[in-house]
């Protein structure tokens, strides 16, 4: 018996869902409803899908970066005879990285040890000397004016372009570069390509900041697609009371309004899947913050994307039902509550309340050190918890305060009625911005408090932060000076200090341990050794040791003394063996050593060559290079100059700081997001304001007809619209506040900078106002007297 009644409420179900399906396409004004819900619903669910194939992305780029990395050995410290024998197979490999305009490009230079090497992913064969195989992107800019100057600086001949399976992205800059001048101690063997690192604990501050992006980014977007099932509600009411007329109970008709509300969300899924594929494909060309993906590569998570698939229709019903408890359908009419009973408190402060429950016993969890464990879910679920509340608490405040409004200019005086008589409405179009300002405010100030944590120190000084520093680790004496007269001849350099360095072991007990003591060794001719040090009389053969105090010949300067006269230390050859004792000579003079061109004095033994001979010793290239304020591509210069000479040499300008590669890496993709959700933000109001005027086209009408003033209206609009969105913004700026500084105590953080918020909240109300402006046409036209006409 129990089976007859559930099989007759599903089918009551099925077929009050199909009618108020039909209704949703039924007519001129049921169509453009729809249409509008399934747009709204559809750019929200375009960015769904596209955050459920973050992990996809994410895996893709991980393997393409391990796909490329070398498995080798640097020949110097090979541990076995097989690891350094060349064969048919193997090839010698060494960095060969540059930047170009702040783009950093991806090089290697290959040397094939037989006549069958290895090949890197996306390449057939290894280029010969004065040949390189490029990627696409990199092949365009070659090609482009803009790229003149790196044409100069990698002027070998293409021969070949690199496939996607070698490629981290479309815009990805790399290139491998044939050579035969590699040798044994400077590059790596490598056996094959392909290399999956160890795995390594991802910094926990990290996790953190990425689980609040996500709750952040994706909050906004959750919002909207409530926003946009509800949209044409009063039409919708006046349906279902027609309905009640001819027989209709008032359970039917909420399944009615829920098959109707369905039908937008099924259609909004089916655009949002289609935007979602036409965004997929047109991937290769987009490019955000040096972020750029394969289309391939972008794939929904299936258990994500099963959620938003099935959870959405569950999500438009409910929405659909939740918005008809205040509202009595009778035969013929709607009534809504003329004195609507006050929307209660309580309840709106229960998820603010345990999102604060959630994080608040977090505090500490992540130490200044960047120890402990943070578990990311329970900080998402605290997060979205915390920003709920600003959706659900701006109705409130919205509510309560104009109901306290009273005279001021007509305009003025119909935004404030029409928000008295349904605020609802208006605040469901800001809440969207509102979650969003509120969570980028929080945001902010927890970036402001991990970049302290992921930014270290140079040491250098901030008097050396307009030189160029130059390190190669290739050089020999002959390749030395050769540098030394191109960067001289360079456009826009004011002049430069160069010189050959070594790092030795100092003989001892603790030789060849890990306690085992160092010693810098600079060799250069006396010419050069005066650029570095206050040597005084000086001619080969002899022997210097350059302090940061010579009154200081003991180790209790601020910086390592070098070794004492007397002392041994072991010096290697070019290619890590021969080891052999060298003695610092007796007498050798203490002397003052001069500031460096990153500031701290160059201190170590100094030799001429007659002393000790270059030949014994493992030489680095290292120099500064002071370039003219009047030359903008002075940097560019120095760079192409280097690499010509050198391309394993390294240039970067001289910096204070220097932030960790995962945060700067973290930063590029969430910002790369919030440009993304930012953009689904403006269209998403664009919608909900056509919707809201839509549903307002005959009372427009009517006040124009009897004679009121467009421009009156107009202002009209935009004060019902300024009004939520203010109230919104200070709502979101505590919110925003409260959620960063709970946030900040879980990292046992302060707040670095309370003017990060500001940006934001420029940001969106800049957005709001904008969008009420491009508005403004569609208002105008909604003021023709055809708006007087109904059906």
């Amino acid at each position: 018996m129990s089976g007859r009644p559930r099989a007759h409420r599903v089918r009551e179900w099925t077929r009050d869902l199909a009618m108020g399906a039909g209704f949703a396409f039924a007519g001129r004004q049921g169509r453009l409803r729809t249409l509008l819900t399934a747009v709204g619903v559809g750019l929200g669910v375009a960015m769904l899908l596209l955050a459920a194939a973050v992990p996809s992305i994410m895996s893709a780029q991980e393997s393409r970066r391990d796909a490329r990395a070398v498995n080798g050995s640097v020949l110097g410290n090979a541990t076995s005879a097989d690891e350094s024998r060349a064969t048919e197979r193997t090839l010698l490999t060494a960095v060969a990285d540059t930047t170009f305009h702040g783009r950093d490009i991806d090089g290697r230079l290959l040397q094939a040890d037989g006549s069958h090497p290895v090949t890197p992913p996306g390449t057939e064969r290894i280029p010969e000397p004065g040949e390189m195989v490029v990627s696409p992107a990199l092949k365009e800019l070659l090609d482009s004016a803009a790229g003149a100057e790196l044409a100069k600086r990698l002027n070998a001949r293409i021969v070949g372009v690199i496939a996607d399976d070698g490629l981290l992205g479309p815009a990805d800059l790399s290139f491998y570069l044939g050579s035969d001048t590699l040798r044994a101690g400077d590059a790596q063997r490598v056996r094959y390509f392909g290399h999956v690192e160890e795995h390594r604990d991802v910094d926990p501050l990290l996790i953190l900041l990425g689980a609040v992006a996500c709750a952040v980014l994706l909050m906004p977007v959750a919002t909207f697609i409530g926003t946009a099932t509800r949209f044409g509600g009063e039409r919708r009411d006046q349906r279902l009371a027609a309905l009640r007329l001819v027989g209709a109970d008032t359970a039917m008709t909420r399944r009615i309004a829920a098959g109707e509300s369905l039908a937008g969300a099924v259609l909004g899924l089916l655009l949002g899947g289609a935007v979602f594929a036409l965004g997929r494909g047109l991937a290769a060309d987009v490019t955000l913050f040096d972020v750029s993906v394969f289309p391939a590569d972008v794939v929904p998570d299936p258990v994500l994307g099963a959620l938003v698939v099935l959870g959405l229709p569950l999500v438009t019903v409910g929405a659909a039902v939740f918005a008809l408890r205040g509202v009595t359908i009778e035969p013929v009419r709607v009534t809504r509550e003329s004195t609507p009973r006050p929307r209660r408190l309580w309840w709106r402060l229960l998820p603010p309340v345990v999102g604060l429950a959630l994080l608040l016993p977090l505090a500490g969890a992540l130490g200044s050190g960047g120890g402990g464990q943070v578990n990311e879910f329970r900080v998402a679920a605290g997060v979205v918890a915390l920003l709920s509340g600003v959706a659900l608490l701006l109705p409130w405040v919205v509510e309560r305060l104009v109901g306290k409004l009273r005279g001021g200019p007509v305009s003025w005086q119909l935004a404030v009625r029409r928000l008295q008589l349904s605020s609802g409405t208006a605040t469901r179009a800001v809440s969207g911005i509102t979650i969003a300002v509120a969570g980028a405010v929080a945001l902010q100030l927890l970036f402001a408090g991990v970049e302290a944590e992921a930014t270290q120190e140079t040491g250098w000084e901030k008097s050396a932060l307009r030189q160029v520093n130059v390190i190669d680790p290739t050089t020999d004496t002959a390749g030395a000076r050769k540098l030394d007269r191109a960067l001289a001849a360079t456009p826009g350099v004011a002049g430069s200090t160069g010189f050959l360095e070594s790092t030795q072991e100092v003989a001892g007990k603790a030789a060849g341990t890990d306690a085992a003591e160092y010693a810098q060794v600079i060799v250069g001719d006396c010419g050069t050794l005066r650029e570095v040090a206050d040597v005084g009389s000086c001619r080969d053969g002899r022997v210097f040791r350059a302090a940061a105090d010579p009154r200081d010949t003991d180790e209790e300067t601020s910086r390592p003394a070098p070794p004492r006269p007397g002392t041994a230390l072991r010096v290697a050859g070019p290619d890590g063996r021969g080891t052999e004792n060298w003695r610092i000579p007796e007498g050798t003079r203490t002397v003052s050593a001069k500031p460096s061109g990153w500031g701290a004095p160059v201190t170590g033994i100094l030799v001429t060559p007659g002393a000790l001979s270059p030949d014994r010793l493992d030489l680095r290239y290292t120099g500064w290079v002071r370039l003219q304020d009047d030359e903008p591509e002075a940097l560019e210069h120095v760079r192409t100059t280097v690499f010509r000479q050198s391309p394993a040499a390294g240039v970067w300008l001289s910096r204070s700081t220097q932030v960790s590669a995962g945060f700067a890496e973290l930063s590029r993709v969430i910002f790369a997001a919030a440009t993304a959700v930012l953009v689904l933000i403006a269209a998403s109001m664009v919608v909900s304001q056509a919707e809201q005027l839509r549903e307002r086209r005959r009372q427009l009408a009517v006040l124009v007809a009897f004679g009121t003033r467009r421009g009156t209206l107009g202002a009209s609009v935009l004060w019902q619209t300024a009004i939520p969105v203010a109230l919104g913004l200070l709502l979101a700026s505590a919110f925003g506040l409260g959620l960063g500084w709970t946030l900040l105590r879980v990292i046992s953080r302060s707040v670095a900078d309370w003017g990060v918020i500001w940006p934001m909240f420029a940001v969106g109300g800049g957005l709001v106002a904008v969008v009420t402006l491009l508005s403004l046409p569609l208002l105008w036209r909604m003021m023709r007297p055809a708006g007087l006409r109904t059906e």
